[in-house]
């Protein structure tokens, strides 16, 4: 568009949340201007404006939603070359309408916005509440149902359809136990058939036959964001008023991370493949417990501005999509191979390390460095041995090690035999991964087993 292109007007004006009653004087005088177009004639009060143009034929041939939005605010544009427009739209014009979000965007035409009722007036009106003094956030459901963030109560439009409710019923029981007991049902409020009706959650998608005016209202929510929000004020209570809290650093906790960690893995054990609930329950709690002490952490930077709990998810978030662009961009990895060996690149690349073994912490048990040592090699394309030349190399290991302690006990030498040891580990560290087993877990599986086995034989003694 050049710099002296005309720049056309259009004014946009809501059709309100029902019939025309609800409409004001300045609206019904826009609607009748010569060049008025509505977004929809699906709803009330475009029943009575039948001689108007609308945009429903975009909506049958295109198959995005956001190809409608677009070729309405292009058709917009070349109309109010010519003229000014009235636009006119459900609702209000400044409550979740797309069209006019482009619309205020574009620069080849001037908005002007009327404004009108939302379906929000009618709907806390109905229910009987101050939505501020409640704090309710207004979702559309389409917009629910990708979010898991959110924590009640919620206000959710445009639950037009049996389908969308039985997902909302899934995503509920997705998100944890506490599915609300109730949901509020508001359909075509301000019409002679309007439901205002609170009914169990269960009953959510068999009671009515939603449309484009049907809105739910849920008094709770369970949301992870919510909670873990929830779970950080009673962190930063706890480092306020309880004394040994009020104690602790960032090296003072590192024993308890460490040990909260370990209960984490017995938990894991204890789950096994069968699933049990009990065991699960365990699993639940010790990574509670693993989880307050990563909110420790940010609560304690965030006393000397270092970080906080927005700041970890943050980063760790940018960090694993720049690591996927298998998933978030354009490459291609098409195996879990191929996965690993990009992710190193783009580890070395983002943290600017010579070596992929850069940021290997030392202080891993020994089995569990030469396992992870071993998978690096492997992600940057080492040769390692193939199963059948590790398992000669392992008894070969084996036998110059035993033939090792035979000479050492006739000669009764003191040599130590730290690197046949080592390299008997080592290769039999590369045999486990190659059968898809993490050593370390293994042997930690075997000790368990042998502590077992211990008190069994203390009790029997």
């Amino acid at each position: 568009m050049g710099a002296d292109a005309p720049v056309g007007q259009v004014t946009v004006v809501g059709l309100g949340p029902a019939g025309i009653e609800y409409l004001s004087h300045r609206t019904l005088e826009l609607l009748s201007r010569p060049m008025v177009v509505l977004r929809t004639r699906v709803h009330p009060a475009a029943e009575h404006l039948d001689h108007l143009e609308s945009y429903d034929h975009l909506y049958e041939a295109a198959e995005r939603f956001e190809d409608v939005y677009q070729g309405i605010v292009d058709d917009l544009v070349t109309r109010a070359q010519n003229g000014p427009v009235v636009y006119a739209v459900p609702g209000s014009p400044l409550f979740a309408e797309r069209t006019v979000e482009l619309l205020r965007r574009d620069p080849r035409v001037t908005v002007t916005i009327e404004p009108a009722l939302s379906f929000c007036d009618l709907a806390w009106a109905a229910l009987g509440i101050d939505p501020v003094d409640q704090t309710v956030t207004t979702i559309d459901l389409q917009d629910l149902l990708g979010r898991r963030d959110l924590g009640g109560p919620l206000l959710v439009a445009q639950a037009w359809s049996r389908h969308l409710l039985s997902e909302l019923k899934l995503l509920a029981e997705e998100l944890g136990r506490n599915v609300p007991p109730t949901v509020t049902i508001l359909h075509h409020l301000g019409l002679d058939d309007e439901v205002n009706k609170t009914v169990p959650w269960e009953e959510l998608d068999r009671t009515i036959e939603p449309d484009h005016l049907t809105s739910l209202y849920l008094s709770s929510w369970p949301a992870a964001g919510a909670s873990v929000a929830s779970l950080l004020l009673v962190v930063e209570r706890l480092r306020r008023e309880c004394p040994w809290d009020r104690d602790q650093t960032h090296q003072s906790l590192g024993r308890h991370l460490l040990e909260e960690s370990y209960e984490v893995l017995d938990a894991l054990e204890e789950l096994g493949s069968d699933e049990d609930p009990e065991a699960v329950r365990h699993l639940e709690e010790e990574l509670g417990d693993l989880l307050v002490q990563v909110l420790f952490h940010a609560v304690l930077a965030g006393e000397y501005g270092g970080f906080s709990l927005t700041d970890i998810a943050e980063t760790v978030s940018a960090k694993l999509i720049f690591r996927h662009p298998h998933v978030f961009g354009d490459v291609e990895a098409a195996t879990a191979e191929e996965v690993a060996a990009n992710w190193e690149v783009l580890k070395q690349v983002e943290k600017q390390r010579s070596s992929i073994t850069d940021g290997i912490p030392g202080s891993l048990p020994s089995l569990a460095l030469v396992a992870k040592l071993q998978r690096k090699s492997q992600a940057i394309g080492m040769e390692r041995d193939d199963p059948t030349t590790a398992r000669l190399r392992a008894a070969a290991t084996l036998e110059a090690l035993g033939n090792a302690v035979d000479d050492a006990i006739t000669l009764e030498q003191t040599t130590p035999l730290n690197q046949e040891v080592g390299e008997l580990l080592a290769v039999i560290a590369q045999l486990s991964q190659l059968a898809g087993i993490d050593p370390e877990a293994a042997l930690r599986q075997t000790s368990l087993a042998l502590r077992s086995s211990i008190r069994a034989f203390e009790a029997n003694s």
